[in-house]
């Protein structure tokens, strides 16, 4: 009787080291808001969101003197196919408010509640972006086991934050700077400056874009090429600024020649010509990418433009298009949007641009995929299932 008793004690002692608690933000777990133990996370008054193993998502929002909560549009929506109408909270006992919606798909989701016509930010998820916008929370439904942007049990490379002084915008920024597992100073390496889009800093293809971890992933299942990855902020003038169309272009091109690539070449073990340089980005990203990029062939071979196009590609990019020698200058030249990014309003910038390059037989590849629309689970899916297998091996 004594043995059974000390096995017991010994499993009650074990056991809940075990466990992992809803966002207990111990590991970097594939399932953060699977609720296991019945614990709300550090500091919050509820559970919210609460993801349950058949998919479905339960929100909840401590607001006793609300009259009413929401859930905006947003990739939410485009996942379920919701339309553009929030979806209404249900007020409960002791003025906790509550929705469950889904089954979603396996993915990440940015969203905002909103409180009596408030956009916020759900004050129990301590999931929360950091971004030139307000802040949002993130949704991580999981599977069965970890997805490709998850951590898992491989080796990893490294993420270095640079802060370096511009004399573009006049001040102090930050670049960040992904190195493969393994990385050898005695070594060459190509380079892929990713960027971001309108709102989004360089850690948000860390944190929300998990481009580390995609990296990893592939270079553990020998899907891609050990590289380089920069970040560079490409918010390079007020998001809201009457000129920022005519402006932001040549700025960061400035940027990136003075101040980015000295600076990756100078601290890192990089191949230095255009064959061995990637420029790629999401949406106001990809139009950086291809307006700065596609001009600057002394600097860029390869090109990843994502969610992104022009609808005056014909005019805009004229000198590129009419270049007798592109496809001998361009190693490779990648277009992709979501699925249900290609079926509604962001598709008229990206058809523009494929029209163009087919009316002018400049070689690229086309690709549409994922269950996104324009929202970090597209960009996620075209790194991991196209751009990056590819890049370098064209």
């Amino acid at each position: 009787m004594k043995k059974i008793f000390a096995c017991f004690v010994g499993i009650l002692l074990i056991a809940p080291f075990a466990l992992k608690g809803q966002q207990a933000n111990v590991n970097l777990d594939y399932n953060p808001q699977k609720n296991t133990e019945g614990l709300v996370p550090f500091s919050a008054p509820i559970n919210s969101p609460e993801v349950h193993d058949d998919r479905t998502v339960t929100f909840r929002v401590k607001a006793p003197g609300a009259e009413k909560v929401e859930l905006p549009a947003g990739a939410i929506h485009t996942a379920l196919n919701l339309g553009r109408e929030p979806l209404p909270f249900t007020k409960g006992e002791e003025g906790i408010w509550t929705l469950t919606i889904g089954p979603l798909p396996v993915d990440m989701y940015a969203y905002h509640l909103r409180v009596d016509g408030v956009q916020i930010a759900d004050p129990a998820n301590t999931y929360a972006a950091f971004t030139a916008m307000p802040p949002y929370s993130q949704l991580v439904v999981h599977g069965d086991g970890p997805a490709y942007y998850d951590a898992q049990n491989v080796s990893h490379g490294n993420v270095t934050r640079h802060v370096y002084h511009s004399e573009v915008s006049k001040g102090e920024r930050e670049l960040y700077v992904y190195t493969p597992p393994g990385y050898d100073p005695k070594k060459n390496y190509p380079v892929l400056y990713l960027l971001g889009g309108s709102g989004e800093l360089p850690s948000n293809w860390v944190y929300d874009g998990r481009v580390n971890f995609i990296m990893d992933n592939l270079l553990s299942e020998g899907k891609a090429e050990p590289m380089i990855i920069a970040l560079p902020n490409n918010q390079i003038i007020h998001r809201n600024h009457p000129n920022h169309a005519e402006l932001t272009f040549d700025l960061f091109e400035k940027e990136l020649r003075n101040h980015v690539i000295p600076l990756v070449d100078e601290s890192y073990s990089t191949i230095q010509n255009p064959k061995s340089r990637a420029i790629s980005g999401l949406s106001m990203g990809g139009r950086h990418s291809m307006f700065i990029g596609f001009r600057s062939l002394d600097l860029f071979a390869n090109f990843g433009i994502l969610s992104a196009g022009d609808t005056d590609a014909e005019n805009s990019l004229k000198h590129f298009l009419t270049d007798s020698k592109v496809n001998e200058k361009v190693d490779y030249l990648f277009v992709g949007q979501g699925t249900k990014e290609a079926q509604g309003f962001f598709n008229n910038r990206v058809q523009g641009l494929l029209d163009a390059l087919n009316n002018h037989e400049i070689e690229h590849e086309y690709y549409i995929g994922g269950h996104g629309g324009h929202d970090w689970s597209t960009w996620r899916h075209l790194l991991y299932y196209r751009f990056l297998p590819n890049l370098w091996r064209k």
